[in-house]
């Protein structure tokens, strides 16, 4: 453990923090582990994607605005999905050029901000996690994590540390699951073609469960494979490296008491 620990913020996420509160205690455990003091500030907002996607400029800026300066004070701002940090890391520094308070700030916590496996690996140097994971899993890489974060071997270094779990690739691992945000609501029926074909090559790998970093492309793949009566399980990823995926799988209803 490093002498000074590097404190970070954790950016939740509405989609963690709106259906899968799970995922962000796994982040904040895996933080802790890796010698980090971790915070989660109450007065965090969205990231502001819905608006930019959607071209509303001006409720995008306030919402950066307010992100920036509830984060920067942080030595990283960690979040569990690429999309999230993609945005504050790639979008924030371009939607405030120009100005000169906001763009330098903007930069700085770009230059600062992770997505969650990336950070563990890279920045903190794990290597292993302890856990336990009895069974044969496949991992989605999410559009925004790979191409904007440079997430790809991290994650599969992790899963290969875990007792008991088997990893089999997707065909097609790298292709979009049809959630895209507000793509999934502007054009459904393409949508619905990437992801049935997606769920398809799920099928194709006889994994029980599917992985993902990002909340946005498991809920969307989830509901796939609930329509169509599999039985494969969709989790996020840092619940597995947290040891935490003996809780109901996304989109399966809590267990009684």
């Amino acid at each position: 453990m490093p002498a000074t620990r590097r404190r970070v913020g954790l950016f939740v996420t509405c989609l963690v923090d709106l259906f899968r509160p799970t995922v962000g205690f796994a982040a904040a455990a895996l933080l802790e582990r890796a010698g980090c003091e971790v915070a989660v500030p109450a007065a965090q907002v969205c990231c502001g994607q819905p608006a930019y996607n959607s071209g509303d400029r001006a409720d995008t800026e306030a919402i950066a605005r307010d992100v920036i300066a509830l984060f920067e004070p942080f030595d990283a701002t960690v979040a569990p999905s690429g999309s999230c940090a993609g945005m504050i890391k790639c979008h924030y520094p371009a939607l405030f050029a120009g100005d000169s308070e906001w763009e330098p700030r903007a930069q700085r916590l770009a230059e600062r901000t992770f997505e969650l496996v990336s950070f563990l690996v890279d920045e903190c140097g794990v290597d292993a996690v302890e856990a336990r994971h009895r069974g044969k899993v496949t991992y989605h890489d999410s559009c925004s994590s790979l191409r904007e974060m440079g997430v790809r071997a991290q994650p599969r270094r992790l899963l290969g540390s875990i007792d008991g779990l088997e990893l089999a690739e997707l065909s097609a691992p790298d292709v979009c699951c049809g959630f895209g945000g507000t793509f999934c609501v502007k054009y459904p029926d393409i949508s619905g073609r990437m992801v049935a074909d997606k769920a398809k090559d799920i099928a194709a790998t006889g994994a029980d469960t599917v992985l993902a970093g990002d909340m946005g492309c498991l809920l969307n793949i989830a509901g796939r494979l609930s329509r169509e009566g599999s039985r494969v399980k969709a989790r996020h990823v840092a619940e597995v490296l947290a040891g935490m995926d003996d809780r109901p799988a996304i989109g399966e209803p809590a267990r009684g008491r």
